[in-house]
């Protein structure tokens, strides 16, 4: 057990592990894949979901040695927390409970001794009689047409979450029946060019414009509402504002002030982490505006399984619970600083830059959540493209450069399926054969003895030698519907907070994000004082003086 202040890396389990990396290095994929029984132990299955992490590089030991952190680290103690609503994000002094916000109406779930579940069916109810609203042409727009689209205004936490979540609806069958003559864009950057990408195209008539900010202070997202507030008022006037703007906010004072009606204002509450937020009204309102309530519904539920499946589950059967510890033993242990997020699903394209938030936000930290300094690595730096379009990307450097550990996640079923006459198999069986090779092809390699036997001239064989040895592991899912991507996200968020717990960091504050905008700030004001008055930049080193000067020497004057 370790002390409220203690370093993880002071246990013995973490120093048996430590100890075991020698092991480790003795042993190759291509052999431990050979042991059927060991294979067959590091598969499991949960609803119809298969993981396979028979290709990590680990043995049974491993595994005995990893539970064993995880009871040094106080695992189960630290989840029953979260799911009990302690303030486990000490540094804020807040719950940690987006658990809650897919719970089902009978649960109870407590923050500061009130259960927080009625409040969050309140929320959803609202949502799903506005949502039903806009989308049966009953609420129309400021000139009595119905509104068809939707621009969503959100950044970081109120943008990557819901936009990966869409994108991986929009060829749902279900979803997209639901979706048929309906839009739905995410403004999220302050460029001007993202606002004039996501007004291309609509009619102020008919778009409804969904401001997302807890505090309704965001910079970039208050001025890309403004900028869209003014876009509407130009052409509908002043009063057109409360017909084609609503917010997610608990900001009801500065919402009525900029104009919107109240009323029209979807609450969440301090114990939601921005990007935890995909599952309140943050996301839940957009997409059952495109989607309907009903299919977004499922896609809580999905999650809601795994939420169970989490607080319940032994560990050793555990799925978000094995992939932390695994991706502990990868960054602490084996020293692998990176993961691949490799979706052999073009409709999880936007998975790998919102899992990219959630665990760089989350666990890139150096200090431990009593403020000690650690003297070893957090945090993973994430990446993925969709399979196959990675394979003609970074494949190579996977396969013979550096070793990234990789996350190979597939579907049995497509949500597309095209099957052409004359071909050998169906585009999704095409598909899904590199996601079946791919993973064998980084474990077992090619040695030069292969190559000869292929006669593969001399000159060549060393730079078609594959080492091999490169660990990966796959997530097979039934199919990709609303339920199952509730579940792939649940399982994520899972697995970064079981990485953070065993570390001993808290994964549910982003310090790291202030410096940049209090800086940010003082620039803005140069700007402005440069732009008005004819300041010359000062206060700054030489090199911000220098690109400054340079910046408003050749910058068009803006109207001010």
């Amino acid at each position: 057990m370790t002390s409220p202040t203690a370093l993880i890396c002071e246990t013995q389990a973490w120093k048996d592990l430590k100890g075991h990396v020698e092991d480790i290095n003795k042993t190759h994929l291509r052999d431990l894949m050979s042991d059927a029984h060991r294979c067959e132990s590091m598969m499991l299955e949960f609803e119809g979901l298969l993981l396979d992490y028979s290709r990590q590089r680990a043995t049974v030991e491993t595994m005995d040695k990893l539970l064993n952190l995880a009871k040094a680290a106080q695992l189960s103690e630290k989840i029953s927390r979260m799911f009990n609503g302690e303030h486990i994000n000490s540094t804020e002094n807040r719950s940690v409970l987006h658990v809650a916000l897919r719970a089902p109406k009978y649960a109870v779930i407590k923050a500061d001794g009130k259960n927080v579940v009625p409040e969050v069916w309140n929320v959803l109810d609202k949502i799903e009689d506005f949502s039903e609203k806009i989308r049966s042409g009953s609420w129309v727009g400021a000139t009595g047409k119905p509104l068809k689209d939707v621009i969503a205004i959100g950044i970081g936490g109120s943008f990557l979450g819901p936009l990966f979540v869409h994108t991986a609806l929009q060829t749902d069958p279900e979803a997209a029946e639901c979706a048929k003559g309906r839009q739905l864009r995410f403004l999220a950057n302050i460029d001007p060019v993202d606002v004039a990408r996501n007004i291309s195209g609509l009619n102020p008539e008919t778009t409804l414009v969904v401001v997302v900010s807890k505090t309704f202070t965001t910079a970039e997202t208050m001025l890309n509402a403004r900028t869209l507030r003014n876009w509407i008022t130009t052409a509908l006037g002043a009063p057109a504002v409360a017909k084609h703007m609503v917010a997610v906010s608990t900001n009801l004072a500065l919402v009525e002030k900029f104009g919107i009606d109240p009323n029209n204002a979807f609450a969440f509450w301090d114990w939601v982490g921005g990007r935890y937020s995909v599952c309140s009204a943050v996301g839940v309102l957009p997409l059952s505006l495109q989607y309907g309530f009903s299919v977004v519904e499922k896609f809580l539920k999905g999650a809601s399984s795994i939420d169970k499946h989490f607080q319940s589950t032994p560990f050793e059967k555990n799925i978000p619970v094995l992939l932390g510890l695994l991706s502990v033993w990868n960054v602490s242990f084996l020293g692998y600083p990176a993961r691949a997020i490799l979706p052999y699903s073009q409709a999880l394209e936007k998975f790998a830059p919102h899992i990219q938030q959630v665990s760089m936000e989350s666990n890139g930290k150096g200090v431990s959540i009593d403020g000690l300094p650690l003297p070893f690595e957090t945090g993973e730096i994430d990446f993925g493209e969709p399979g196959t379009n990675g394979q003609h990307s970074f494949y190579q450097l996977i396969h013979q450069g550096r070793v990234i550990p990789c996350d190979f996640i597939g579907t049995v079923k497509s949500q597309q399926p095209v099957y052409l006459e004359g071909e050998v198999v169906s585009n999704h069986d095409e598909l899904m054969s590199n996601f079946f090779a791919q993973p064998d092809a980084l474990a077992y390699g090619k040695t030069p003895e292969q190559l000869q036997k292929e006669n593969v001239s001399e000159n060549l064989i060393p730079h078609k030698t594959f080492s091999g040895n490169r660990p990966s592991l796959s997530l097979l899912l039934p199919e990709l519907s609303a339920y199952n991507v509730g579940q792939l996200l649940a399982i994520y968020e899972h697995r970064v907070a079981v990485q953070g717990f065993v570390w001993g960091i808290n994964s549910f504050d982003q310090w790291g994000v202030e410096l940049g905008k209090v800086l940010a700030t003082q620039v803005r004001k140069q700007l402005h004082s440069s732009r008005t008055q004819g300041a010359a930049p000062e206060g700054f080193n030489y090199s911000t003086t220098t690109l400054l000067k340079r910046y408003l020497e050749t910058s068009p004057e803006p109207k001010m």
